[in-house]
């Protein structure tokens, strides 16, 4: 048995336990452990593999890193539209309430399946528990997660999280670049398949960060920590064209692959030493990485953000950061791919100082051997003309943000093998 799939087995067993505890299981953010629930699909990706319930295990198949959003309506309904990778049964979701000031409550939650728009497949949407209720009420700065949900949901399904929110006073908690239109409502209509009532069109995800699955403990999940070029800015709304959401769709085609399931944690702006724009990518690494279930890989994409900021931040100090990064994911028995940092210039804060940190950089994840794996990013984008440039055919136009031909690039370049893990 790989060491992965023994880790698998110990984490499907806590979760039986925590099922059949049958209470709301609330967690701190420091020591939170991912959850999932609904479903209503048909075929899951690939020929899986037939496995016996002591053979299953739970594993993220969406994600958005929570982030502090700004005050809003105490009471209101939230109709979520979020993609799937890997597919299989007991959906189960987790809630986040990581920068509320005040605790908030979820009189009711139901998830679905998408039509078009703000409407639902007929009879795909169904109430969500938590400890066997059906509303739960979350402490300021923790997390929650649901009871399973029976049925199966599909890899790459457009599922819907409807939430019936009350008292929440002050900031809200959600992730703020979602590409992805979702919606909003006044008063309690969760339970409704109809688009009527949700008038209202939201370019956020607002509480819900994250949903899993139950699938074979042979299949696993990546995470993807990253900044805006991960998250997916500068790609067309609507369509799923970020670079993680190209490399699920690889995997997906893939049948022999263990790896299925792809959580995209990437925060525009983010960086890997200081925080700003989220907290920095070595204090939310436990929140946004290691408390998800299943997962085998962690993939690194960061550190332009710490390089062009003009903060004086060194090569030393960058390669230390990834260096705490890596062995927080070993000793976790998480394996981890590095990936170079894509040219800039042309982008406002371009200077030849930073250039010369990231060249440094680059060199070092190529050569240093510290990543399990290393994906060279800057040699797909970049201009031959120009090394520090990207290819025009890839520049979204800033300079900095690859279109969706340079995103797809990004995702042709990831050697699907590098992802699997067998520490």
């Amino acid at each position: 048995m790989r060491a992965g799939s023994a880790r698998r087995v110990a984490a499907s067993t806590v979760a039986a336990l925590l099922t059949a505890l049958c209470v709301p299981l609330v967690v701190h953010l420091a020591r939170q452990d991912p959850a999932p629930v609904l479903a209503r699909a048909a075929a899951q990706q690939g020929p899986a593999p037939v496995a016996s319930r002591d053979q299953q295990h739970f594993a993220v198949t969406w994600a958005a890193s929570a982030e502090r959003l700004g005050a809003g309506p105490a009471e209101r309904s939230y109709r979520l539209v979020v993609r799937t990778s890997v597919g299989g049964d007991a959906l189960r979701i987790r809630l986040t309430n990581a920068f509320g000031e005040h605790p908030v409550t979820f009189a009711s939650a139901y998830a679905g399946l998408q039509r078009q728009g703000a409407e639902l497949i007929q009879g795909s949407n169904r109430p969500l528990t938590f400890g066997g209720q059906t509303s739960v009420t979350v402490p300021a700065g923790e997390v929650v997660m649901s009871d399973p949900l029976p049925g199966e949901l599909a890899a790459e399904s457009n599922l819907v999280v409807s939430l019936h929110v009350t008292g929440a006073l002050g900031m809200r908690s959600g992730h703020i670049l979602a590409l992805q239109t979702s919606y909003a409502s006044a008063g309690d209509h969760a339970a409704e398949e109809a688009a009527t009532n949700w008038a209202e069109t939201l370019s956020s995800w607002y509480w819900l960060d994250a949903v899993s699955v139950r699938t074979s403990t042979a299949v696993g999940s990546v995470v993807v920590l990253g900044d805006s070029i991960t998250d997916g800015f500068a790609s067309s709304p609507d369509t799923n064209r970020r670079w993680p959401d190209y490399l699920s769709r690889r995997l997906h085609a893939t049948p022999d692959s263990p790896v299925r399931g792809v959580a995209n944690e990437g925060i525009s702006g983010n960086k890997v030493l200081a925080g700003g724009a989220g907290p920095a990518a070595l204090r939310r690494f436990d929140r946004d990485v290691l408390s998800h279930p299943g997962v085998d890989t962690v993939f690194v994409h960061e550190g332009i953000n710490d390089i062009k900021a003009h903060t004086g931040v060194t090569l030393d100090a960058l390669t230390a950061g990834y260096r705490q990064l890596v062995d927080r994911a070993h000793a976790a028995g998480r394996c981890v791919v590095g990936a170079t940092v894509m040219p800039y210039r042309g982008w406002p804060e371009y200077d030849n100082a930073g250039e010369a940190v990231r060249q440094g950089v680059n060199d070092w994840i190529r050569r240093s051997g510290v990543f399990d794996a290393v994906v060279d990013f800057d040699a797909v984008t970049r201009s031959p003309h120009d090394p520090r440039a990207l290819l025009p055919l890839f520049d979204s136009g800033d300079h900095l943000h690859p279109n969706d031909r340079g995103m797809r690039a990004m995702a042709d370049a990831v050697d699907l093998a590098v992802l699997r893990c067998d520490r």
